[in-house]
């Protein structure tokens, strides 16, 4: 994701902002922002879980 906005210019987002603005009209974009934060967390949250499992198990294995 971050290397997809890495190539995107200033008159991209604009115009990928305005066509978001048109589709999702101004009063839905925060309840979609703050879902996709949601989404995020959670994805985050597991990585972190499968993470201290791992050194959990590497732990017990020495």
């Amino acid at each position: 994701m971050i290397l997809l906005i890495g190539n995107l210019g200033t008159g991209e987002i604009i115009i990928i902002a305005i066509v978001v603005l048109l589709l999702f009209g101004g009063k839905k974009i925060p309840e979609l922002m703050r879902s996709i934060g949601k989404g995020v967390k959670s994805f985050k949250d597991g990585v972190k879980d499968i993470q201290d499992e791992i050194k959990d198990d590497i732990d017990l294995d020495k």
